[in-house]
């Protein structure tokens, strides 16, 4: 089910459990994963992606595993706000994914969200190779962080 408001997502999820977050790029999926009691966001894995059929079974046996409750996918806006090609191919993916999970499936803005992770990795002195590797999820990462952190403010705010 695509929650296209957070807090829809947050009413269609279970309280506890670990959330994933993606950032979904043409050549990889970046995936990081909460805590169960969703407080810190951590960067997994990053997915090679073939075609959307292959992408999805290792995507959903990742969730399997890890006894995910919920997915938060990074939304590619523009820097004014708008919608390009990109937001349109991350909103058809978790359409055709939504047809193979029940897992509720929001979205997160990931403006900088890249800029963010490679700052991250340039201050912990990462060499290019390293950073090259653990991009991905690492920007998976900041996109879940925003939103577990979205999620908090609303449960301290209702």
């Amino acid at each position: 089910m695509i929650c296209p408001e957070v807090s829809d997502f947050v009413a269609a999820v279970p309280a506890h459990g670990a959330l994933a977050g993606l950032d979904l790029g043409t050549v990889t999926i970046g995936v990081a994963v909460s805590d169960v009691m969703r407080g810190v966001a951590t960067p997994f894995e990053t997915i090679r992606r073939k075609k959307f059929g292959l992408d999805a079974a290792a995507l959903l046996a990742l969730c399997e595993r890890r006894h995910i409750t919920g997915l938060v996918l990074g939304l590619p806006l523009n820097m004014d706000g708008s919608e390009g090609p990109r937001c349109q191919a991350t909103r058809a993916f978790a359409r055709n994914l939504e047809k193979l999970t029940p897992l509720p499936i929001t979205y997160w803005d990931e403006r900088l969200s890249t800029v963010a992770a490679t700052r991250a990795l340039l201050e912990a002195d990462a060499s290019r190779k390293r950073r090259a590797e653990v991009i991905d999820h690492v920007a998976a990462a900041y996109i879940l962080q925003g939103a577990l952190d979205r999620m908090r403010h609303m449960a301290a705010h209702p």
